[in-house]
Protein backbone atom coordinates (compact mmCIF):
# COMPACT_ATOMS: atom_id res chain seq x y z
CA UNK A 1 0.00 0.00 0.00
CA UNK A 2 1.06 3.51 -0.63
CA UNK A 3 -0.21 6.69 0.79
CA UNK A 4 0.27 9.91 0.14
CA UNK A 5 -1.01 12.83 2.78
CA UNK A 6 -2.38 15.95 1.72
CA UNK A 7 -1.74 19.67 3.11
CA UNK A 8 -3.54 20.17 6.29
CA UNK A 9 -5.23 23.66 7.38
CA UNK A 10 -4.07 24.04 11.74
CA UNK A 11 -7.18 24.14 12.97
CA UNK A 12 -6.82 20.60 15.03
CA UNK A 13 -2.82 22.14 15.99
CA UNK A 14 0.09 19.74 15.54
CA UNK A 15 -0.09 16.04 14.51
CA UNK A 16 -0.95 13.73 17.36
CA UNK A 17 0.52 10.59 14.95
CA UNK A 18 2.58 10.98 12.02
CA UNK A 19 3.56 8.24 10.00
CA UNK A 20 6.83 9.42 6.77
CA UNK A 21 7.97 7.33 4.28
CA UNK A 22 7.18 4.51 6.00
CA UNK A 23 7.82 1.15 4.46
CA UNK A 24 6.88 -2.03 5.69
CA UNK A 25 8.46 -5.21 5.23
CA UNK A 26 6.83 -8.86 6.06
CA UNK A 27 10.83 -11.15 5.21
CA UNK A 28 11.56 -9.96 1.57
CA UNK A 29 7.42 -8.61 0.55
CA UNK A 30 6.86 -5.01 0.80
CA UNK A 31 3.80 -4.15 2.17
CA UNK A 32 4.03 -0.46 2.83
CA UNK A 33 5.70 2.01 0.39
CA UNK A 34 6.77 5.49 1.14
CA UNK A 35 3.60 5.42 4.15
CA UNK A 36 2.61 9.39 4.82
CA UNK A 37 -0.43 9.88 7.37
CA UNK A 38 -0.98 12.04 9.99
CA UNK A 39 -4.14 12.05 12.78
CA UNK A 40 -4.39 15.28 14.47
CA UNK A 41 -5.59 15.70 18.23
CA UNK A 42 -9.61 15.26 18.20
CA UNK A 43 -9.56 13.93 14.47
CA UNK A 44 -11.62 10.85 13.25
CA UNK A 45 -9.79 9.72 9.99
CA UNK A 46 -10.20 6.23 8.31
CA UNK A 47 -7.87 4.82 6.39
CA UNK A 48 -10.26 2.97 3.19
CA UNK A 49 -8.88 -0.24 1.52
CA UNK A 50 -9.77 -3.59 0.25
CA UNK A 51 -8.56 -6.75 1.62
CA UNK A 52 -4.66 -7.06 1.51
CA UNK A 53 -4.34 -3.75 1.12
CA UNK A 54 -2.01 -2.91 4.25
CA UNK A 55 -4.30 -1.39 6.79
CA UNK A 56 -3.77 -3.66 9.26
CA UNK A 57 -0.33 -3.54 8.86
CA UNK A 58 -0.53 0.09 8.85
CA UNK A 59 -1.91 -0.02 13.04
CA UNK A 60 0.54 -2.78 13.27
CA UNK A 61 3.28 -0.13 12.55
CA UNK A 62 1.60 2.40 14.33
CA UNK A 63 1.81 0.01 17.65
CA UNK A 64 4.90 -1.30 17.34
CA UNK A 65 3.83 -5.02 16.74
CA UNK A 66 6.34 -4.62 13.19
CA UNK A 67 8.59 -2.01 12.58
CA UNK A 68 9.13 -0.02 9.60
CA UNK A 69 12.51 -0.91 7.37
CA UNK A 70 12.33 2.89 6.35
CA UNK A 71 10.64 5.77 7.96
CA UNK A 72 9.62 6.95 11.02
CA UNK A 73 6.27 6.91 13.53
CA UNK A 74 6.35 9.72 15.71
CA UNK A 75 3.18 10.10 18.26
CA UNK A 76 2.85 13.67 19.96
CA UNK A 77 6.39 15.06 19.87
CA UNK A 78 8.52 12.15 20.25
CA UNK A 79 9.61 9.64 17.40
CA UNK A 80 8.65 6.04 18.83
CA UNK A 81 9.78 4.49 15.56
CA UNK A 82 12.31 2.05 17.69
CA UNK A 83 10.00 1.83 20.59
CA UNK A 84 7.99 -1.32 22.24
CA UNK A 85 4.31 -1.80 21.63
CA UNK A 86 3.76 -0.97 26.06
CA UNK A 87 5.91 1.89 26.01
CA UNK A 88 3.71 3.03 22.79
CA UNK A 89 0.37 2.31 25.17
CA UNK A 90 1.78 4.06 27.87
CA UNK A 91 1.96 7.18 25.85
CA UNK A 92 -1.51 7.11 24.90
CA UNK A 93 -2.18 4.50 22.55
CA UNK A 94 -5.07 2.23 22.82
CA UNK A 95 -6.69 -0.33 20.23
CA UNK A 96 -9.61 -2.08 19.20
CA UNK A 97 -8.48 -5.16 17.66
CA UNK A 98 -9.92 -7.01 14.44
CA UNK A 99 -12.50 -9.49 15.49
CA UNK A 100 -12.88 -7.84 19.15
CA UNK A 101 -10.27 -10.45 20.82
CA UNK A 102 -12.07 -10.41 24.11
CA UNK A 103 -10.45 -12.67 26.61
CA UNK A 104 -13.40 -15.17 25.98
CA UNK A 105 -13.07 -17.01 29.65
CA UNK A 106 -13.39 -13.90 31.93
CA UNK A 107 -16.00 -11.58 32.47
CA UNK A 108 -17.06 -8.14 30.89
CA UNK A 109 -15.89 -6.57 34.10
CA UNK A 110 -12.28 -8.22 34.03
CA UNK A 111 -12.19 -7.64 30.30
CA UNK A 112 -12.62 -3.97 31.00
CA UNK A 113 -10.27 -4.03 33.79
CA UNK A 114 -7.39 -5.74 31.84
CA UNK A 115 -7.56 -1.98 29.32
CA UNK A 116 -6.02 -0.37 32.86
CA UNK A 117 -4.03 -3.02 33.96
CA UNK A 118 -1.04 -0.49 33.24
CA UNK A 119 -2.53 2.08 35.50
CA UNK A 120 -3.51 -0.60 37.94
CA UNK A 121 -6.95 -2.12 36.83
CA UNK A 122 -8.93 1.58 36.46
CA UNK A 123 -10.80 4.02 38.69
CA UNK A 124 -14.27 3.95 39.50
CA UNK A 125 -15.02 6.98 37.48
CA UNK A 126 -13.32 4.90 34.28
CA UNK A 127 -15.74 2.30 35.07
CA UNK A 128 -18.60 4.86 35.36
CA UNK A 129 -17.74 6.49 31.60
CA UNK A 130 -17.72 3.09 29.84
CA UNK A 131 -20.98 2.21 31.61
CA UNK A 132 -22.69 5.32 30.61
CA UNK A 133 -21.60 4.63 27.05
CA UNK A 134 -22.35 1.64 26.97
CA UNK A 135 -25.42 0.66 29.56
CA UNK A 136 -25.38 -3.02 27.90
CA UNK A 137 -22.20 -3.19 29.37
CA UNK A 138 -23.21 -2.62 32.34
CA UNK A 139 -25.91 -5.25 32.37
CA UNK A 140 -23.58 -7.91 31.18
CA UNK A 141 -20.95 -7.08 33.43
CA UNK A 142 -20.73 -10.15 35.25
CA UNK A 143 -21.25 -12.52 32.57
CA UNK A 144 -18.15 -14.18 30.50
CA UNK A 145 -17.42 -11.88 27.58
CA UNK A 146 -17.23 -15.46 25.14
CA UNK A 147 -21.31 -15.81 25.63
CA UNK A 148 -21.72 -11.86 24.01
CA UNK A 149 -23.65 -11.22 21.23
CA UNK A 150 -21.08 -9.72 18.63
CA UNK A 151 -22.77 -6.05 18.77
CA UNK A 152 -22.18 -6.67 22.50
CA UNK A 153 -18.37 -7.86 22.03
CA UNK A 154 -17.68 -4.68 20.33
CA UNK A 155 -19.16 -3.00 22.85
CA UNK A 156 -16.99 -4.58 25.20
CA UNK A 157 -13.93 -4.27 23.02
CA UNK A 158 -14.17 -0.34 22.76
CA UNK A 159 -14.72 -0.24 26.49
CA UNK A 160 -11.98 -2.08 27.48
CA UNK A 161 -9.49 0.38 25.11
CA UNK A 162 -11.19 3.37 26.32
CA UNK A 163 -10.27 2.34 29.81
CA UNK A 164 -6.53 3.24 29.56
CA UNK A 165 -7.84 7.01 28.87
CA UNK A 166 -6.02 7.06 25.06
CA UNK A 167 -5.10 10.12 23.60
CA UNK A 168 -5.63 7.80 20.13
CA UNK A 169 -7.53 5.12 19.53
CA UNK A 170 -7.17 2.59 16.64
CA UNK A 171 -10.10 0.34 15.37
CA UNK A 172 -9.23 -2.09 12.97
CA UNK A 173 -12.38 -3.12 10.78
CA UNK A 174 -14.90 -2.71 13.35
CA UNK A 175 -17.57 -3.16 10.93
CA UNK A 176 -16.74 -6.66 10.93
CA UNK A 177 -18.89 -9.65 11.33
CA UNK A 178 -22.16 -7.59 12.24
CA UNK A 179 -25.20 -7.27 10.99
CA UNK A 180 -25.83 -3.50 9.70
CA UNK A 181 -28.19 -2.47 11.82
CA UNK A 182 -25.42 -2.72 14.79
CA UNK A 183 -22.70 -1.44 11.87
CA UNK A 184 -24.85 1.88 12.29
CA UNK A 185 -24.86 1.61 15.87
CA UNK A 186 -21.54 0.67 16.47
CA UNK A 187 -20.31 3.77 14.20
CA UNK A 188 -22.78 6.08 16.20
CA UNK A 189 -20.22 5.60 19.62
CA UNK A 190 -16.95 5.95 17.26
CA UNK A 191 -18.73 9.35 16.83
CA UNK A 192 -19.82 10.08 20.53
CA UNK A 193 -16.04 8.94 21.81
CA UNK A 194 -14.43 11.12 19.26
CA UNK A 195 -16.98 14.11 20.13
CA UNK A 196 -15.95 13.64 23.68
CA UNK A 197 -12.02 14.86 22.34
CA UNK A 198 -10.15 10.87 21.50
CA UNK A 199 -8.64 11.13 18.36
CA UNK A 200 -9.38 8.06 16.08
CA UNK A 201 -7.93 6.51 13.54
CA UNK A 202 -10.08 3.76 11.49
CA UNK A 203 -8.81 1.25 9.63
CA UNK A 204 -12.30 -0.42 7.43
CA UNK A 205 -13.50 -1.68 4.07
CA UNK A 206 -16.86 -0.21 4.67
CA UNK A 207 -16.43 3.31 3.11
CA UNK A 208 -19.84 4.71 3.31
CA UNK A 209 -20.38 4.30 6.85
CA UNK A 210 -16.58 5.28 7.77
CA UNK A 211 -16.74 8.63 5.39
CA UNK A 212 -19.92 9.53 7.30
CA UNK A 213 -18.58 9.78 10.71
CA UNK A 214 -14.81 10.66 9.60
CA UNK A 215 -12.82 13.72 9.23
CA UNK A 216 -10.83 13.10 6.39
CA UNK A 217 -11.10 9.57 4.54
Amino acid sequence: MSVGSTELTDEHGGALLRLSAVDTYYGPIHILQGVDLEVRPGELVCLLGGNASGKSTTLKTVLGIVRPRRGTVEFGDENVTDKATNYRIRKGMAIVPENRRLFAPMTVYENLKMGAYLRGGGEADDFERVYELFPRVYERREQLAGTLSGGEQQMVAMGRALMSRPKLLLMDEPSMGLAPILVERSFEIIKQVNDAGVAILVVEQNANVSLSIADRG
